[in-house]
């Protein structure tokens, strides 16, 4: 099959042990990585990746550089905390891709957390376009929460991609620092603002929606952690937007 994989990596070597494997069936493998010091580069040599080197400036445009190294015009976008299912692998070779009218395909994401797999709810199956012709569109300069843009129509695979997002808590608070700051720098530049007692009375709105609304209770203990985390994720966001335009 004529298709090109991107993967963007800083310091992934642990992941990446778990997701090239289930890549060997791709001809091009391109990996963009951020100055690892670690593994990630020798583990990819492996594999028989082709490796650039790239200081990371935002997840749009590392993966339009990425792109843009591609052999091919059919693209797979996999994260490198992403193992793609075998039922998955053998969807997407049994595409024809060079003789399709479609431009791309959203693929299903099935998180996992604290070792337990999201089976239920909006975790258990959320759809992200993944495979895309790179002569119909490509990724936005978005700096977090990228998107690619298409023209033309885009259909969904059926079988998922399972997300290993966090070793741990700990490593879920050094992300949780990150992508809360990224969170309020957008809010900031739309010209958003919230007060504080909005901010905090905002919480139980998001336990809830994330809980019930979005069917994490039916994911155990881990469901009802990530819940719990991602809704103080939303108030912390917006404490650090109220810190950053105190500061204008």
């Amino acid at each position: 099959m004529s298709l090109s994989v991107i993967i963007i990596t800083k310091n992934e070597a642990e992941n990446l042990k778990l997701s090239l494997p289930q890549l060997k069936w791709c001809k091009d493998i391109v990996l963009v990585d951020d100055n690892s010091t670690d593994d990630t580069v020798k583990i990819a040599e492996a594999f028989g990746c082709r490796i650039f080197s790239r200081t990371f400036d935002g997840f749009g445009t590392q993966k339009q550089f990425a792109v843009s190294q591609t052999k091919f015009n059919w693209i797979l976008n996999i994260d490198a905390d992403e193992v793609m299912s075998d039922e998955l692998v053998a969807e997407i070779t049994n595409l024809n891709l060079e003789s399709s009218d479609i431009s791309g395909y959203e693929l299903p994401i099935r998180h996992v957390f604290l070792d337990k797999i999201f089976r239920h709810g909006k975790e258990g199956r959320f759809y992200h376009l993944r495979l895309f012709n790179k002569l119909k569109g490509n990724f936005d300069n978005a700096k977090v929460h990228e998107k690619v843009h298409l023209k033309g129509e885009v259909k969904k695979l059926k079988n998922v991609i399972l997300h290993y997002s966090y070793k741990n808590l700990d490593h879920y608070f050094s992300k949780f620092n990150h992508y809360t700051s990224i969170g309020a720098i957008k809010l900031r530049e739309k010209g958003r603002s919230r007060n504080l007692i909005l901010t905090f009375a905002s919480f139980p709105f998001y336990f809830i929606k994330h809980y019930f609304i979005y069917g994490n209770f039916m994911n155990g203990k881990a469901g009802l952690i990530w819940s719990y985390l991602n809704a103080w994720y939303h108030v912390v966001k917006y404490l650090k937007l109220h810190e950053l335009n105190s500061k204008l």
